[in-house]
Formats: structure tokens, sequence, C-alpha cells
């Protein structure tokens, strides 16, 4: 507990007010407390730093400006990057502040698409470390490590191993900015409270060889440790964390290989309280575009016939929750699989072909063998066509003229990230289609106009709209299993928060300005579900959920910090002392 708040009373300042034993330099250098020259003279003189900042005084508005200027000189993307998680090392409420100001500004730079980039350039990029770093060398003694962290109280988690980063493959110990960033939006989009939340770099290596070449390399020089040292050191890793935090603490997998993330998922979702974003989140932000798409076409979901560019944790996750969703229509499980097709690297997944696995045996549909894309659609005609397997550019002209030809509204989801791996661009979407298709991407595009005037602007399926709501509801109401329904309910949130206007340009998704608003509604609906299955563990229950999560949202406003005219409580000063 580095900062305990103190609410006012009756008649006193109505502003949040923190106590803290940190004094001077090196409350200076701590970015959940620093406030740069927005600090009063009084508040100087109190926490013995006057005199170690300048004679002027800027409010936290006058500081965005500051920050937004500097945004603007920077050169590149990347450059925006470093300067925004400098900040974050900085002033972490200033950061927030930022972030929170022009979400659709600011995203595309602490997450997707650059983040990507950053992660390939870590080695340049890297200032200061977050979270922590957790090796096979820390066999034994990982409850230890957990116990370096300063912060007492964790509630989130994101851990990654780096095998998986985005569409780039295997980027070692550089993807620990995927954690980084995913935790930011934590808080920037669900109001998650950043001391409570935790990175995580599980680094067992990387077969990445021009990585292990790289002199600024900042992780273990050698190939990835597979089979039962990897496995033990998970295992170890979860139960440490559970006898840490809690059994309600929760992990979110991110970006692990496909032959470990339905493994560990499967292995670990009834035990702990995790779920893996790239299978689950995907999902769900996925069908959520799929439900909002049927507003346009007028149809069920168990009417249209699915083809998946694709076959990895992405695309079974949808495929899984798109069944759900058909079954919640109606329709059977076995009819609802056979709506399913997909195409991996070695053609269409038909049965009795070589080498399947379980999970890509479920969606094998009685066909010939095919290999080429372009013939595959040509002969299933598929109402949906989605690309999750971050080949840019497979959905050819051809695969564009083709889906318009045979459907009148055909849905073409081009999901792949980063923006140089998507299938195929908004532009060549809706002008090859005739401003036809129902198109939705990863990563953003701008808004396209045809030349007949018609302007769309691309829905982004982004997890955004998913994780920090989950996470936030789950959290909560103290759920300490994460069951699939939460995502199908994500979904259905989010889509019945696109109004028809939005439809009518384009978008499959809330404008990224509201994703604070889808998030508290994802978290109330969560919570109301978990207490009416008797699924929740914190009580009493809150009469009025959404207050109730409402009054745990992070503020990114400046706390004014105790001064001698306020008593501090005996029992807080108790606590305060036994963590310093």
């Amino acid at each position: 507990m580095e900062a305990a708040v103190k609410t006012p009373q009756l008649g006193e300042d109505t502003q949040p007010r923190v106590w803290t034993s940190r004094r001077g330099y090196d409350l200076l250098r701590h970015p959940q407390f620093n406030k740069g020259l927005a600090f009063t003279l009084e508040e100087r003189q109190q926490l013995n730093i006057h005199g170690l900042l300048p004679p002027c005084f800027l409010s936290q508005d006058v500081q965005v400006l500051r920050v937004l200027r500097n945004f603007e000189r920077q050169a590149s993307d990347l450059d925006r990057y470093i300067l925004l998680m400098g900040l974050q090392d900085r002033n972490e409420k200033l950061f927030y502040k930022v972030l929170t100001s022009d979400i659709e500004t600011f995203m595309p730079i602490v997450y997707t698409p650059t983040v990507g980039l950053a992660c390939q350039q870590y080695g340049i990029a890297f200032r200061r470390p977050r979270g922590l770093f957790i090796t096979p060398h820390d066999r034994g003694h990982v409850a230890t490590l957990l116990k370096s962290w300063p912060a007492p109280v964790i509630k989130a988690i994101v851990v990654t191993d780096g095998e998986r980063i985005l569409g780039l493959g295997d980027l070692g110990c550089y993807g620990m900015g995927i954690p980084v960033g995913k935790l930011a939006l934590y808080t920037a989009c669900g109001g998650m409270k950043p001391q409570e939340c935790l990175p995580v770099m599980l680094d067992v290596g990387t077969d990445n060889e021009v990585l292990l070449k790289d002199p600024l390399y900042i992780g273990l020089r050698h190939k990835r440790i597979r089979g039962q040292t990897y496995d033990d050191l998970l295992d170890e890793f979860m139960q440490a964390v559970t006898n840490r935090y809690g059994r309600n603490c929760l992990i979110q997998f991110e970006d692990f290989a496909n032959t470990n993330a339905f493994r560990l998922l499967d292995k670990y979702r009834n035990k702990y309280c995790t779920f893996n974003d790239d299978i689950q989140g995907t999902a769900s932000v996925a069908v959520a575009g799929l439900l909002a798409a049927l507003r346009i076409t007028g149809s069920k979901l168990s009417d249209h016939k699915i083809l998946f560019q694709g076959a990895g944790e992405a695309a079974l996750g949808i495929a899984n929750l798109a069944v759900m969703a058909m079954e919640k229509e109606g329709t059977s499980k076995e009819e609802a699989i056979k709506k399913i097709w997909m195409v991996d690297s070695k053609g269409l997944i038909v049965k009795g072909r070589a080498s399947l696995t379980s999970e890509k045996e479920r969606f094998a549909q009685q066909h010939d063998e095919m290999k080429n894309l372009e013939d595959i659609v040509r002969n299933l005609k598929p109402t949906a066509l989605i690309g999750v397997a971050a080949i840019g550019g497979a959905f050819t002209k051809k695969i564009l003229k083709d889906m318009a030809s045979f459907n009148e509204r055909p849905i073409i989801f081009a999901l792949s990230n980063p923006t140089d791996k998507a299938e195929c661009s908004a532009e060549d979407c809706y002008n090859l289609t005739e401003g036809r298709a129902i198109f939705a991407s990863g990563s953003p595009f701008n808004p396209v106009t045809l030349p007949d005037g018609r302007k769309f602007f691309p829905g982004q399926g982004n997890n955004v709209y998913v994780f920090p709501g989950v996470a936030l509801g789950v959290i909560s109401c103290g759920l300490r299993h994460i069951s699939e329904d939460i995502f199908l309910t994500t979904a259905e949130v989010i889509a019945q928060q696109v109004s028809e206007e939005h439809l009518d340009e384009g978008r499959l998704y809330p404008p990224l300005a509201l994703i604070q608003d889808v998030s508290l509604k994802i978290a109330v609906k969560i919570a109301e579900e978990a207490y009416s299955n008797n699924t929740a563990t914190f009580y009493p229950e809150p009469e009025d959920k959404e207050a109730f999560i409402r009054s745990q949202v992070y503020s990114t406003d400046y706390e004014s910090f105790l001064t001698d005219s306020y008593s501090w409580p005996k029992e807080a000063m108790k606590i305060q002392n036994r963590i310093f």
C-alpha cells in the first residue's frame, strides 16, 4: 500500500487527499505520486520537495497541453510511443489523463499497431523496466520474486512468454511491451487502478535467431525451453500468484503460441481466475461484430456460412463462440458446426486430412481437399469471410469481388494485426464491393470515401472492447473462474452499444471515444449475472451495481496530499507503519 486515501468529511475540501510516507527526491521519482509542477506550495513544503522543483505552478490541464505539443513534434509513431512510455514512468496520473483525453488518437500508439513496432525495437525503446521478468533459473523462488514487487495488492496480471507477439512471431523478452500496453488500456479503458496491475514476462528463451544475435536484446540468449521444465515454471507461477494475491487475482494469458495457448487454457481455467485474450477476447469482439452485422443483413447467425482464413487461436476461439451464439438462437450444436469452414497453411480443413489437431478436427467438414483461397471462396460461396492468419493481402481483389458477386452484403473481417498483416485494406474492401461490404479490421484504418460520395468509417474489431470491461466486472464481484458465457455476454453488450447511425456509417463497434462507457456496461452485466447465478464471492451484494463499480474506477485527476490540518486515523497509521 503506497498511499492511503482519506475521504473528506462534510464541510471539508472535496478534493480527494492521500497520505504517503515518501518525502523529498524519492517522492518526485515515484510515478504514482509525482505531480510535477502541479504540486502546491504547501505540498512542496510539507513533502520536503520545495527547491527541488522550479518555482512555477502548472495545472494538470496545462501539463496535458505541454505533452500534446511534444507529442505532435515527434517524427514517428515509435518516437511518440517512447515519449508516452517515458511519461508513464514519471507521472502516472498525467499519463492516463493524456490517454483518456483522446483515446482514439493515443490507443494506436500505446497499443496496436505501434506496440508491434515497439516490441520489434524494444532494445532501443527500453528505458526503465516495468513489471516482473521470471525465468526458468528462478524455479523454486518465484514466490520470492513476487514479494519483490512493491505493491501488496494486485488484482490483475497480464502474462506472456513472447512466442507469438501479434502477427510478428517469436519476439522473446521483447514481447514485454504487450503486457505493459494491455494493462495501460485496463486503466484507460476500464478504470482499473494501475498500482493494482502487474505485467509479467516469462522469459524461457527465444527461437528467433535475429534476436539471439542482437547485442541490444534484453532476454535470455538461448533457445526456448519446452516440455516439463516449461510446465513446471508455469505451475509454480500460477500457484505463487494465488498464494500471494488470492484466488480472485485475474491472470490474463497473452500471445502464447498455439502449441501452448489452448493447452494452458484448458489446464488452468477451472483452477484459477484466468482467460486467454487471443482465444477468448478475440472471439468475443469478433462475434460482437457479427451480431452487429446481423442487424444490417436482417438475418440470424445460423443463416450464414463462415469461412476462416486461419485456424489458430483466434479462428478457433471465434468459431467456438459463434457456435455458442447459434445454439442460443435455437440451432443444434451439430448444425452450427456445419456452418464453420476453416483454411490453414495446408488448405481447407476437411475430414480425413492428415495431422489435424483435436481443435481443428472439430471443424473439419466433408469436402474435397483444396489449397488455394481464391478457389475455396469461389467453391464454398461463404457469406462471411474472417481473416486471422496474419497473412497480409490474403483477401485478393478477386476474392473481394467474388464475395460481392454472390452476396448482397458480404461480411468481411480482416482482423490480423498489425496493419501490414491485415488481409485487405478498408479502401480495397469498400471499393471492390461497391460499398456493399460489411467490414471490420483488427488495426485502425482511415475513413473511406467512395467515388459516389458515400463515406464509411471502418469498424475496428480490437480486443480493447473486451478485456478491460471483463476485467473490471470479474474483479468487482470476485469471480474465481471465467466461463465462456462471460465472453458471449460481452459480445452481446458490445453489439447493443452500436446505434443505427453507427451502422449506417459502416461501424460495427461503438466509437472508441465511448470505450469507457462500454467497459462499464460490460462490467455491470457480468456482475449482475455473477450474483444471479451465485458465482460472485464479494458480499454483501451491492444493491446498485453500476454505482458500486463506478466508485472503484481509477481517477486521472491529481489528488491533494494530506497536510497537518488533517488528522490521519490511528488504524490507518498502524497499517501504513507495518507496510513501510
